[in-house]
């Protein structure tokens, strides 16, 4: 499907058809096409039309590439990510979105729906600016769009992560370190998307490309210090989760370790007892307990009750219990 913007620097409406002279630098008039999960006949206005590069043009129609950008001398090449955070799935699904910016025109292309290019869309209806600031305008908007969506996936592994120390400490499960591995595997999903997309829009604010002007370099600073800090939230969420990790396995260890020192002074307590039990079960002649054969079997329960208190009272002794 292929959506069509054009705007005249006052007014922003939808249209049916891309006119090449629009794409003239000078030309006075913004062009921002989206393609959304286009037909190979839909794709062809990306060579026919505005003649983007085939290695460029193949990248744009594939699936996933890490976040880049290149410059193709008239025109950038960007691909950047959205997130989308599935905590049914323990993992984040990551989006691409190709971007082709020159002077006077945006094209988006993208798989599947993307909810930013769909705000976008709905905005450049309702405000004129939006596309009447100019392309890279609208990039800067969709960008920063895009980046604002990860602070609610951010909250949400803030809230599962603290969910996951609770746990730990107040109800240890053998089955938590499964939960704390998928956690994990959701963080690094979380740094291999924000770093590369710093690097990213931190060539942008720097101005390394003529079609990004000084005043719009400050805003893609400012979006670049918020991908700044979710890269520092990622680390932190890093380091938290190998220290729960660390944490949960010192406490089921010492579980273990709780179970088998039990186990072990049971079977000590028993030993002695057993030698006892097994002694007085011999066939051979031994001494006569006070009170004759009548009361010989109390007197071995009550030698058994001392010795088992006897080893009790040292074992707590020793902290041992």
């Amino acid at each position: 499907m292929i959506s069509i913007f054009r705007s005249d620097g006052t007014t922003t409406r939808p249209v049916d058809r891309v006119d090449a002279a629009w794409l003239q630098p000078g030309s006075g008039v913004w062009v921002w096409v989206d393609l959304h999960d286009p037909t190979s006949d839909e794709a062809r206005i990306l060579v026919d039309l505005f003649r983007f590069h085939e290695l460029a043009v193949e990248d744009a129609l594939s699936e996933i590439h890490h976040p880049k950008v290149e410059t193709y001398g008239e025109y950038l090449y960007l691909i950047l990510h959205g997130i989308d955070f599935r905590e049914s799935e323990h993992c984040f699904k990551t989006q691409d979105v190709d971007f082709f910016l020159g002077e006077q025109f945006l094209v988006t292309v993208h798989p599947g729906h993307s909810r930013t290019i769909a705000e976008m869309r709905e905005v450049c209806t309702r405000n004129h600016r939006a596309l009447g600031e100019g392309s890279a305008a609208l990039l800067h908007r969709i960008v920063d769009l895009m980046v604002d969506h990860y602070r609610p996936e951010i909250e949400k592994l803030r809230d599962r992560l603290d969910e996951l120390e609770e746990q730990i400490f107040e109800n240890p499960r053998p089955d938590l370190a499964r939960e704390i591995l998928a956690f994990k595997a959701d963080v690094s999903s979380l740094r291999r998307v924000v770093l590369p997309q710093r690097d990213v829009v931190a060539r942008l604010a720097r101005r390394e490309f003529p079609v990004i002007s000084e005043q719009l370099s400050y805003r893609f600073r400012d979006v670049h210090d918020h991908l700044v800090r979710l890269v520092d939230e990622a680390m932190f969420f890093q380091d938290r989760v190998t220290s729960l990790l660390d944490a949960h396995l010192s406490t089921v260890s010492n579980q273990l370790n709780s179970v088998m020192k039990v186990l072990t002074i049971i079977a000590t307590i028993f030993m002695p007892l057993t030698v006892l039990t097994g002694m007085y079960g011999m066939n051979v002649e031994l001494p006569v307990l006070p009170g004759g054969e009548r009361v010989q079997f109390w007197w071995v329960v009550l030698l058994m009750v001392l010795l088992a208190g006897g080893m009790l009272t040292y074992f707590r002794r020793q902290r041992w219990l």
